[in-house]
């Protein structure tokens, strides 16, 4: 069994971007500012998350890319002689080349963000019309990471059709050709989005970047808009398959309520069952958005935080943390450094992220922002086993039971119903379990096993 995920592993998704060096082709580990600091960012804020990453031993355990997201620039104009995009002095006096040389003699890598559009979601100038410009640029000072937004599009740029991403649909479920109720100007039938305005804004900048000597790894940001899921595996290195994760700070629904930010984790983790198991793989990773793992102000308790790390992991979205790492909480530091689901996340011969094998709350293909699928599993090479996640998607303490039988990976082997079995959280090895493991979870909490060899 092993030997043959071994051998389709390797082989590429058709049409993915492949990139020089590896570049992209698992999905990305690191930090990046925007969701502990919003514009509030400076060249001191940025090199302390580098140093703190250093220090903390996430660097050594892969946590490589520090990203500068938006603000970074002055935010009137650009540099009437060159065109370029010019540095706020007042946060990066000596620049953007000088804060990504002393990352680099770190040992990381350091990402930029910027816009597909005229400006960016703040309101700096962004890239559309100027992609060889900033693109070469960006590669002079150095840079790793590219995060590519989706704001400021002139209205001669914007799609003739209306896509639905789910999430902004009072919570309706896929529908054909990217269409739902009350949403207007639906695309044709069989429209191919990979022609839309959207994805040739995106492709763009890909074609300006790989015009330049070095290679950065490209990030698309456009929310899941444009069927995305179908163009952006041979356009980027990830691409964002819906809108912004929620850090509980007062955003509204369309309700006007308030998000809390574990509702939004269960949100994208239900959109995200959807897309897993046909869209992700080497070189084009679905990216749920940034960590919130560490931020408080949400009101997370440590099992949603668990949970929002393990299906993340598990899902293989980049893993990019957005908390303050010099204040940083030992447990919640602990989740961001747990050994099993990060070598799950970086398997560098399986391609293919956890699944959803049972939905347990709902039916099975259940769409249901509250109540996402709970059980998952994957195959993993470097984990010797396969990995099975269960989460309690209720807001009470409830049980969760894993039967071996109803997991594929362990189903196909035919191997008998004992399995050698380790905690994922703690690394306890569990011993021999017949049949099923059965487990006592808090409210959206989440348990992570390693299920090995049959015994």
């Amino acid at each position: 069994m092993i030997e043959f995920l071994t051998l389709i592993s390797l082989i590429s998704r058709a049409n993915a971007l492949v990139r020089p060096d590896g570049v992209g082709r698992l999905p990305a580990l690191g930090w990046s500012s925007w969701n502990a600091y919003e514009c509030d960012i400076n060249a001191t804020v940025i090199l302390t998350a580098a140093a703190q990453v250093v220090k903390l031993g996430l660097k050594d355990l892969g946590y490589e890319y520090i990203n500068i997201d938006d603000c970074w620039s002055i935010k009137t104009h650009r540099d009437p002689n060159t065109n370029r995009m010019i540095p706020d002095a007042d946060r990066f006096p000596d620049g953007i080349a000088s804060v990504a040389s002393q990352i680099h003699e770190l040992g990381l890598r350091v990402g930029i963000y910027s816009s597909a559009g005229e400006t960016t979601c703040a309101g700096y100038p962004a890239s559309l019309g100027y992609e060889d410009i900033d693109a070469e640029t960006f590669a002079e000072w150095e840079i790793d990471y590219l995060k590519y937004d989706d704001c400021g599009v002139p209205d001669n740029w914007k799609d003739p059709y209306t896509f639905c991403v789910p999430d902004t649909a009072n919570n309706a479920g896929p529908f054909p050709n990217g269409t739902c109720p009350g949403l207007p100007n639906p695309a044709p039938a069989n429209y191919d989005w990979s022609t839309s305005p959207s994805a040739k804004r995106f492709r763009r900048m890909i074609d300006a970047l790989n015009s330049q000597d070095r290679t950065i790894l490209y990030s698309l940001c456009n929310w899941g808009n444009a069927a995305v899921n179908t163009w952006g595996a041979e356009t980027g290195n990830s691409w964002r398959m819906s809108g912004d994760i929620s850090p509980g700070r007062g955003e509204v629904g369309p309700d006007r309520t308030r998000i809390a930010v574990w509702e939004r984790i269960a949100e994208i983790a239900n959109e995200m069952s959807f897309l897993v198991r046909e869209y992700a793989g080497f070189w084009g990773w679905p990216d749920a958005d940034m960590l919130e793992v560490g931020n408080g102000e949400g009101g997370m308790t440590v099992a949603e935080n668990r949970a929002h790390f393990a299906l993340w992991a598990a899902m293989r979205s980049p893993l990019l943390i957005g908390t303050k790492l010099d204040t940083i909480r030992q447990e919640h530091l602990e989740i961001l450094k747990n050994p099993t689901l990060l070598t799950f996340h970086q398997d560098p011969v399986s391609n293919r992220p956890a699944y959803p094998y049972k939905w347990g709350y709902n039916a099975d293909y259940t769409f249901d922002a509250a109540h996402p699928a709970e059980y998952w599993s994957g195959p993993s090479p470097a984990l010797e086993g396969t990995l099975v996640v269960m989460l309690n998607s209720e807001n009470v303490t409830s049980t969760r039971m894993a039967v071996w039988s109803e997991v594929p990976e362990l189903r196909n082997q035919d191997q008998g119903d004992a399995f050698e079995v380790m905690d994922g959280w703690t690394g306890e090895d569990l011993g021999c379990i017949k049949e099923k493991y059965e487990v006592e979870l808090e409210a959206h909490d989440t348990a992570v096993l390693v299920v090995g060899n049959a015994c």
